[in-house]
């Protein structure tokens, strides 16, 4: 079966829990308040697209190419992103829910989370070398044996890594920030 090839669209309000997405090849096309939960999106290749306030929580990513992608205000729940296609690999987020996804063993450098919520998400084995965390909230987010060098958590916050389990050669981190890497010894650290 052929797939489609689509260039510069706009799909708008656009239910795709209902109906298909036709499988293929997206250029420099914007999805606007879209519905993509428990969408198979499998194969997909999508080449600097924009997906603003769609809900994508729980799609199958199997093989999914994400290129130049920006998400904004969008909703990400469970996404498996080390199931996409490794090649070209680029995405970047801004303000969107990113709660259970997993980027494990994924490529990540210089990748932008801007006032992300990002509750229990697994960057276990993840390089994220030179990315910036822009307040984010990760709470419970797992880090470990993770590349963070040259990241900046300097105004994201609720983060928990222990620096002897992960590559955080040159990171930066505020002062209030600071005890997110010392829970592992239960301290009791005041202001």
């Amino acid at each position: 079966m052929a797939q489609v090839f689509i260039e510069e669209e706009t799909f708008d309000k656009i239910d795709f829990t209902k109906n298909t997405l036709e499988r293929g090849e997206y250029e420099y096309c914007k999805f606007k308040n879209c519905d993509f939960s428990n969408a198979d999106l499998a194969g997909f290749v999508f080449l600097e697209c924009e997906f603003t306030a769609c809900n994508l929580s729980l799609a199958k990513l199997t093989k999914t190419a994400l290129r130049e992608v920006k998400f904004k205000n969008c909703k990400m729940l469970g996404l498996p992103f080390e199931s996409c296609n490794e090649f070209g690999l680029a995405v970047q987020f801004d303000n969107c829910t990113l709660d259970h996804c997993s980027f494990y063993q994924v490529k990540l450098k210089k990748t932008s989370f801007k006032d992300c919520r990002i509750h229990q998400a697994d960057f276990t084995e993840t390089d994220l070398s030179s990315s910036v965390f822009d307040n984010c909230d990760l709470t419970r987010s797992t880090f470990e044996n993770t590349i963070l060098e040259k990241v900046s958590f300097v105004t994201s916050y609720n983060y928990s890594m222990d620096p002897e389990l992960n590559r955080i050669k040159k990171a930066k981190f505020s002062m209030n920030g600071i005890a997110g890497l010392l829970d592992k010894y239960d301290l009791d650290i005041r202001p």
